[in-house]
C-alpha cells in the first residue's frame, strides 16, 4: 500500500471512493463526498492531510483532516475517513490515520477530534473528548465525540469546537 497526499488529479476517483463507503455505512447522511468536495475549497483545508491510499494501482482509501477551532486554539477534525468496501478490515484506514497524524503533528496541530465509531477509533489513540473538556457544537453521545492529543502542549485547551461552515453545523 502507498499513501500520499491528494492531487487535483484524484478527485472524482476520491469521490467516488468516498461515496462507495458511505453507501453502506450504519451512519451516513450520504453527502460525505460532497463534503469533501466543499471542505477543499474552504479556508480551512489543508492539502498536506489529504491523503488517499493506493493498492492494485488505484485509490482504494482517502482521508481529510481539517482545521477547527477549539476557544482560539487551532486544531484539526478528521473527516471523512472512508475505505472502498472491498478493501475495508485491512488495516488502510488506521494506516491512513497514523499518516495524518504523523503529517499534523509536523505541522504542529497539538489535537484531532473525530465524530464515529466508539470502537473503531479508540484502537487509533482517541478517547471520549469530554474527558478532555472538549465538546461538540450538537448533540452526540459522548462515547462517539472523540479526540487524540498529538502534542502535550495541547493538554489544557478545552472549550466547544467550531467547525467551518462546509460542515453545516
Amino acid at each position: 500500500m502507498i499513501i500520499r497526499q491528494e492531487k487535483p488529479e484524484d478527485y472524482n476517483e476520491v469521490y467516488n471512493v468516498v461515496q462507495a463507503a458511505f453507501a453502506s455505512a450504519e451512519y451516513s447522511d450520504g453527502n460525505e463526498q460532497d463534503l469533501v468536495s466543499a471542505l477543499r475549497k474552504s479556508e480551512a483545508f489543508v492539502a498536506q492531510l489529504s491523503l488517499v491510499a493506493l493498492e492494485d494501482d488505484r485509490i482504494v482509501g482517502h482521508i481529510l483532516f481539517t482545521e477547527v477551532k477549539i476557544g482560539e486554539t487551532t486544531a484539526l477534525a478528521l473527516a471523512p475517513l472512508a475505505v472502498l468496501p472491498e478493501y475495508q478490515r485491512r488495516g488502510i484506514g488506521t494506516a491512513l490515520i497514523e499518516h495524518g497524524h504523523h503529517i499534523a503533528a509536523k505541522l504542529n496541530y497539538g489535537c484531532v477530534v473525530v465524530l464515529g465509531s466508539e470502537k473503531y477509533y479508540p484502537k487509533c489513540g482517541y478517547q471520549p473528548a469530554k474527558k478532555a473538556g472538549i465538546v461538540p457544537p450538537f448533540d452526540v453521545p459522548d462515547e462517539n465525540f472523540m479526540m487524540c492529543r498529538l502534542s502535550d502542549e495541547f493538554e489544557h485547551v478545552s472549550g466547544v469546537v467550531k467547525y467551518p461552515k462546509e460542515f453545516g453545523i
